[in-house]
C-alpha cells in the first residue's frame, strides 16, 4: 500500500528544540517563563497594529476568556458564524449564553453580513441585544470584515474575531486577528504553525490582556497566600510549548508560501476538471491557504463523498468542509439566519491534503486520484 498522505501535519523548522532546551536548562518548566514572554512578543510584532497578546492553552480557551471579558452572562445571546468548528460556539454554552447562528456567503464562505444585520434587527425586536459577534476566517480565507465591522459599529456590538485558521491572512495588508475588539489564534497541531496545543488572545486593549492573563492563571489575587476573589482557569500556555512556538514563528512566512503553493498546484493541475471549483481570493484579500478546499458538482460525474472515499482507498486523508453548527445535534433549536449556503458547502465541499511538508510527489498522487475519478 502507498504511504499515508495526511491532511495537515505539524512541520518543525529546526529551532524549536533550541528554545525547548533553554526551558529545560533553566528549569522553566511551568505555565510561565521567558519563552512565553518572547512568544507573545513575536506574535505582537508579526501582527502589528499595536497588538497585545496573551498566550494560552488553546484557541477555545481564548474564545471562552474573550466572552468573559465582554461580560457575557447566562441568558445572553452571542452571534456566531454557523459554518465553523464547534470550538467557535462551545464557549458560548460554557457561560450559559445562547448562540445565534449566521449563514455563509459564497465569496468567502464566511459570515454573511446581510444575514448578520437581519439577525441583529430581529433579536432587538424580540427584546434582546446580542453581546458579541464571532465571525470566523474559514481555512485561512478572511471574512468580509469591512462590512461586518460597519454593522457591529452601527449596533454597538463588539467583535470577537476567530482567526484560529488564519494566522498570516490579511485584508488590505491588515492581518487577521487584529480587526475585532478581541482576536483569537490557534496553534493546534494541525494549524499553519503549532505549539503542540495552544492559542492566543489578541487585543489593542492592554486591559483585556491583563485581565485575560489574570483569569488564565487561576485568578490568584496579589497576596502572599493563595487568595481568589474571582473564578479562574488553568489556561496559560506552558513555557515548553511556547518554546516550540518561538521556533515556529521563525518559519511562519515560509509555511504560508508552502501552503499557498499547494493551492496553486492543485488549481493548475485540476483546472480542466469541470466538476471541481476552487475558492478564489476577493480583491485585496490574502489567504494563508491553511487548507486547500474544493467544491464538487455532483452533477458532473462524482459526489463529494465518492471522491473522499476514493482518496481514502488510495491512503490519502481528506475531510468534508465543516458541518454547520445549526445542523449539529448539540445546537438543535438555537436561532439561525440564512438561506442554507453553509449546508450546500458542507454537502459538496472537501478539504485536500495541505501540509507544508508535502512533497510534490504527494500532491501528484492526490491529483492523479482525482483525475482517475473523472476519467472513469
Amino acid at each position: 500500500m502507498n504511504s499515508k498522505i495526511w491532511l495537515s501535519l505539524p512541520h518543525m523548522g529546526g529551532n524549536e528544540q533550541r528554545f525547548v532546551k533553554e526551558a529545560f536548562d533553566s528549569n522553566w518548566v511551568a505555565p510561565l517563563g521567558p519563552n512565553v514572554d518572547n512568544f507573545e512578543e513575536d506574535i505582537s510584532l508579526y501582527l502589528k497594529e499595536d497588538s497585545y497578546v496573551a498566550a494560552l492553552s488553546s484557541g477555545t480557551a481564548a474564545i471562552h476568556l474573550a466572552l468573559i471579558l465582554l461580560r457575557v452572562q447566562p441568558g445572553d445571546e452571542v452571534i456566531c458564524q454557523s459554518m465553523t468548528f464547534s470550538a467557535s460556539a462551545n464557549p458560548i454554552r460554557y457561560l450559559g449564553a445562547t448562540p445565534v447562528f449566521i449563514d455563509s456567503e459564497r465569496t468567502t464562505w464566511n459570515m454573511d453580513p446581510a444575514f448578520l444585520e437581519e439577525a441583529i434587527i430581529d433579536r432587538l425586536a424580540k427584546g434582546t441585544k446580542p453581546k458579541a459577534i464571532i465571525p470566523v476566517h474559514l481555512y485561512g480565507m478572511p471574512a468580509r470584515m469591512d462590512e461586518i465591522i460597519a454593522i457591529a459599529k452601527k449596533y454597538e456590538i463588539p467583535i470577537i474575531e476567530d482567526a484560529a485558521e488564519a494566522l498570516g491572512s490579511s485584508v488590505s495588508n491588515k492581518k487577521c486577528g487584529t480587526f475585532g475588539e478581541i482576536g483569537i489564534l490557534s496553534f493546534n497541531g494541525n494549524k499553519i504553525i503549532t505549539t503542540s496545543g495552544g492559542g492566543a488572545l489578541v487585543s489593542k486593549n492592554s486591559e483585556y490582556i491583563k485581565e485575560a492573563t489574570f483569569l488564565a492563571t487561576q485568578a490568584r489575587d496579589a497576596a502572599p497566600h493563595y487568595q481568589h476573589s474571582k473564578i479562574g482557569y488553568n489556561y496559560r500556555l506552558s513555557n515548553i510549548c511556547a518554546g516550540i512556538g518561538r521556533g515556529q514563528m521563525k518559519v511562519l512566512p515560509l509555511r504560508i508560501d508552502q501552503r499557498r503553493a499547494n493551492f496553486f498546484f492543485y488549481r493548475n493541475e485540476l483546472s480542466d476538471l469541470s466538476g471541481i471549483s476552487f475558492l478564489e481570493e476577493p480583491e485585496d484579500f490574502y489567504s494563508n491557504r491553511w487548507l486547500t478546499t474544493i467544491l464538487i458538482d455532483p452533477n458532473m460525474g462524482a459526489s463529494r463523498e465518492e471522491i473522499r472515499l476514493r482518496l481514502e482507498q488510495e491512503n490519502i486523508e481528506s475531510r468534508p468542509l465543516w458541518k454547520p453548527m445549526h445542523l449539529q445535534p448539540v445546537f438543535k433549536g438555537f436561532p439561525f439566519y440564512g438561506h442554507g449556503v453553509s449546508k450546500e458547502l458542507f454537502e459538496d465541499g472537501l478539504c485536500l491534503p495541505s501540509g507544508s511538508n508535502l512533497a510534490e510527489t504527494d500532491l501528484e498522487r492526490v491529483v492523479n486520484c482525482l483525475q482517475k475519478v473523472y476519467r472513469k
